[in-house]
């Protein structure tokens, strides 16, 4: 069935980065990763568009956040727009981690696939990436993309 094997190349995936993470002495998971990306391509972004744009919930990733903040990885930092908004930056150490992450993590992309040729390999990712943008509203943490003035 595809939600099992859809299950089972999730276990791959996240065995595949967290062997290549740990391996390098790094404390880091795959939601953690996607968040310090999303903060890093969008500074001063706030919290519930983290969790749109990596498709999270969002009471589950103010929980990663706040571990993030307390290993002093991101900032926080009052919004001047909405004073009860935080923005979230990337702090030099979160810089750092991040830096030294994402090429162990590139790497370990190709084996997650490895069983399949390149033209394969391309060709399961489209139709992945098909299959989820038909079904993204039936999912319990939706994608969603940054409103162009949310920034």
């Amino acid at each position: 069935m595809p939600g099992h094997l859809i299950r089972r190349l999730n276990q791959i995936s996240v065995a595949q980065f967290m062997e290549r993470i740990s391996s390098a002495g790094l404390n880091l998971t795959p939601v953690q990763y996607a968040a310090l990306c999303a903060i890093r391509e969008n500074p001063g972004i706030d919290q519930a568009s983290v969790a749109g744009l990596i498709a999270y919930d969002r009471a589950t990733l103010g929980k990663v956040i706040d571990r993030l903040d307390a290993r002093g990885l991101v900032l926080r930092k009052v919004s001047k727009s909405d004073r009860r908004a935080r923005e979230l930056f990337l702090s030099d150490d979160g810089e750092a981690l991040l830096a030294a992450a994402h090429p162990l993590v590139e790497a370990a992309q190709p084996e997650i696939l490895s069983g399949l040729t390149p033209e394969e390999q391309e060709e399961l990712v489209q139709l992945m990436q098909k299959t989820i943008r038909a079904g993204n509203e039936l999912s319990r943490a939706p994608h969603r993309e940054l409103e162009k003035d949310a920034k």
